[in-house]
């Protein structure tokens, strides 16, 4: 530590030539954070022990439905309390710029949703009404929608058998939930989607259990498995992060494109930093020998100078990071719960730790060796 004042002033001698270098790094750290949160909170985990809800689709792919007569089967299974089914919709409200997340679900769906609430007049006018529709407060807000109105969507997947395409709705209620990403879907009946598909009939497209005791979701789910093994529509049973985070790799590989992004992004940090410490050991060639002269040992030399790369990689990630932590939870908020990421996570701290002192010691140890290395009497004489 007693070396420190040195180090700094060796780092801030060229003072906006390190400033720069230190925006630089701090952009590439905030994308980082940013990228490494996202993936993190869709990596969701397969293991089943203690979860209360879990979801059932077929084996094969989210996308290749089950028949609508598993239900009763996974009823049936011992250990479970109550289960509900759903299709993807794929909505779009007048362009395909407005996407609505719909789906169309059975009758108790909603029961096993207790963080969703819908007044019991409106529960009445959903039950009673086939073209009936909920949707979440946030969403009617959105679109302006409100109780009465007729809503004509678009399915990107289902066209209608009857009004050229279109889907016509009656929005009944508005739902309320603890969770804002509830409140920006829109539910509606399983048995008008069912008769009015184009594409055909008697398919879901996943299973919502809830599990009497969350303590055997693991051998519920592999009962369930059972009861499919070796048919035509095999099922995985899984909880509901799991299956958020496999449904939004269907549409797009998180992990590969995080790893790209960043993997281009450090690369170019690396002959940034690289070129700024080299360039700064070179100007200093003469300093560097003085040090020698009045007794630095070699090693001492070499871990000032890698210090200093340390130290910059250092100073640049932690102010990115800090700057995630502080983005994060309004994006989040902003985004109305469809973000499912709240703040930065310690795995994301300590990834970007390990990767400052990575980056440093690499761009450093160039320089520092060559200062080592340095001849007294070369250096002194300007050769």
């Amino acid at each position: 530590m007693k070396y420190l004042p040195l180090i700094w002033a060796a780092l801030f001698r060229r003072k906006s030539r390190t400033l720069l270098t230190l925006v630089s790094i701090i952009a590439a750290f905030v994308l980082f954070g940013l990228l490494d949160s996202v993936r993190l909170a869709f990596a969701g985990t397969q293991n089943v022990a203690g979860a209360g809800r879990l979801v059932v689709t077929s084996r094969m792919s989210m996308q290749q439905p089950l028949p609508e007569s598993l239900g009763a089967r996974i009823a049936g299974v011992p250990g479970v309390a109550a289960v509900a089914s759903a299709n993807w919709f794929g909505g779009v409200y007048q362009d395909a710029r407005k996407q609505v997340v719909s789906f169309a679900v059975s009758p108790g769906y909603l029961d096993l949703y207790p963080e969703t609430t819908l007044s019991a007049p409106e529960r009445e006018a959903w039950q009673r009404t086939r073209t009936g529709a909920v949707v979440g407060a946030a969403l009617a807000k959105k679109y302006g929608w409100k109780v009465g109105d007729k809503i004509p969507l678009r399915s990107t997947i289902f066209p209608a058998r009857s009004g050229g395409g279109t889907w016509t709705f009656d929005i009944v209620g508005l739902m309320h939930a603890t969770n804002p990403a509830r409140e920006q879907i829109m539910l509606f009946h399983w048995k008008y989607f069912d008769e009015n598909n184009a594409f055909g009939s008697g398919t879901v497209h996943w299973y919502v259990v809830k599990v009497a005791d969350p303590g055997q979701a693991d051998a519920v789910a592999h009962a369930i498995d059972v009861l499919t093994a070796n048919s035509d529509h095999e099922t995985r049973t899984q909880t509901e992060q799991a299956f958020q985070a496999s449904f939004l790799k269907q549409l797009v590989n998180v992990g590969f494109i995080v790893s790209a992004i960043m993997g281009a992004v450090f690369f170019t940090l690396l002959l940034l930093t690289g070129n700024t410490m080299m360039q700064a050991v070179r100007e200093r060639t003469f300093e560097l020998a003085v040090l020698k002269t009045l007794g630095f040992p070699d090693a001492g030399v070499l871990a000032m100078v890698l210090a200093e790369s340390v130290l910059l990689l250092v100073l640049g990630g932690v102010l990115g990071l800090a700057l995630v932590a502080l983005i994060v939870p309004a994006l989040a908020a902003g985004s109305g719960g469809l973000m499912p990421i709240q703040a930065l996570g310690w795995p994301t701290w300590l990834a970007g730790v390990l990767l400052m002192l990575t980056i440093g010691a690499l761009v450093g140890l160039p320089p520092a060796w060559r200062a080592m290395r340095l001849n007294i009497v070369d250096a002194l004489s300007g050769r």
